[in-house]
Order: C-alpha cells, then structure tokens, then sequence
C-alpha cells in the first residue's frame, strides 16, 4: 500500500478542490516529506496518474500569471471517496503497515466516526498480537534472544516491535474513548490545511509557486516508487 495515495487523496479531500501546489504546501505542512515518499514530483504525479483512473476529476482553471499553463485543480470522485476511506480503514486496521502508511492514517483519523476508529484500532492491536504469539512458538522471551544466537535478536526484535506497536495503540484508544479530538459528526472538525495564500513554516522552497504552476501543469513529474507495506 502506498502513502502517497493516501495522503494526496486526504489533503485534496479536506479542501473540497485543491491544485498541486496547495496539496504539496499542506503535505510540507505536516512533515510528510521527512516521514515519507510525498516528494513533489510523487505529489503531481499521483494527481494525474488518480485522475486518469477516475478517482479525482481535475479541472483546468485560470492561466498562471506568469505565462505558464492552466492551472489544474482536483476534485475527488464517487470512487476517489471510496478510494480514500478503504485506504484509511486499512491504514489503521492493518497491523502491518510500514510507518509512513500509518502515520498518514493517523493524519485522517478524525475523518472517521469516533466508535468506527476505535474499532479498527483494536483491530491493529489484535493483529500484532496475533503476529506476536506466532514469533513466540519459536522464540520464547523470557529466555532471551541469545540462545538462538545473534539470528535470536531478530526474534528479540519482533517480538518488542509488536508489543510497543500495541502498547501505543492501546493509548491511542483510551484517549480516543475518553474524549479526545472531535471525530467526524461531532461538530467542527479541526483544520489541518493551509489556506490559499497562507505561509508555510515549514515549507521547503526549491522555486517560486509560479514556477511549481507551471511545472505541475506542463506534466513535469518525477515517478517515485510507492512503498509497500512489509
């Protein structure tokens, strides 16, 4: 599964239409060109690539007011919607996820019913328990990794991966079901988006927003590899 699909869908999403520069601005905004593949080029390309396939429709609005193409701005479909909540309930839920996939869940955890999140959340805790009880038919613990060699210290790893992942989550829940945030239905949802015009504080430069225009609408992409999950 792929980050970047989920986030670009979520951040255009939050905008209700978004152009290329505003859904790369907010992804800046949130780190996710540390944490991962949302490089521009990434960015612009999963744009295009989900509206040839019908999950965003894009629509070419005012010339760039410096001379360049139209600029594009995306709209999520019928099937985009469905796109990004099947992506999200997996992001959450799967208790295989790499890292950036459940970081971008988390991103749009407020999207979700608050009682819809806390399930799929128990749901990824009983997946790495489950994932923890196979490694300890082979490896037990208590008597630590050494006695399978340094080839235990894999075992050592996996078995202290799944119990911090479930531990994590278990706070997640609790504070979830004691009332934290404003999940959807709940009333005015928290803004995580820039506004058109807006600084970013964290933006990383490389061009003026005119010059990104212009890139994102001549089709100037780089294709980065999507991460899988493990």
């Amino acid at each position: 599964m792929s980050a970047i699909r989920l986030l670009v869908l979520g951040a255009v999403r939050q905008h209700g239409r978004a152009h290329g520069y505003q859904v790369r601005n907010d992804l800046e905004y949130w780190g996710a060109h540390d944490w991962s593949n949302a490089k521009p080029g990434s960015i612009y390309h999963a744009l295009k690539q989900m509206a040839k396939q019908g999950l965003l429709v894009a629509h070419d609005v005012a010339p760039s007011t410096a001379g360049g193409p139209p600029r594009t701005e995306y709209e999520l479909t019928a099937a985009g919607e469905a796109e990004f909540f099947a992506l999200l309930r997996a992001a959450l839920s799967r208790h295989d996820q790499k890292a950036d996939v459940l970081s971008a869940g988390i991103g749009f955890l407020l999207d979700l019913p608050r009682a819809e999140a806390v399930a799929l959340l128990e749901e990824r805790v009983r997946g790495l328990e489950e994932w923890r009880s196979t490694v300890t038919e082979y490896y037990t613990p208590e008597e630590g990794p050494g006695r399978l060699g340094h080839i235990g210290e894999i075992m050592n790893m996996w078995v202290c991966s799944a119990d911090s992942g479930a531990e994590w989550t278990r706070g997640l829940i609790e504070r979830i079901e004691g009332g934290a945030y404003v999940f959807a239905g709940e009333g005015a949802p928290f803004v995580g988006v820039l506004a058109e015009g807006q600084e970013n504080p964290y933006a990383t430069g490389g061009g003026k927003r005119e010059d990104r225009r212009s890139a994102e609408g001549s089709g100037a992409a780089r294709d980065v590899g999507p991460s899988e999950i493990c």
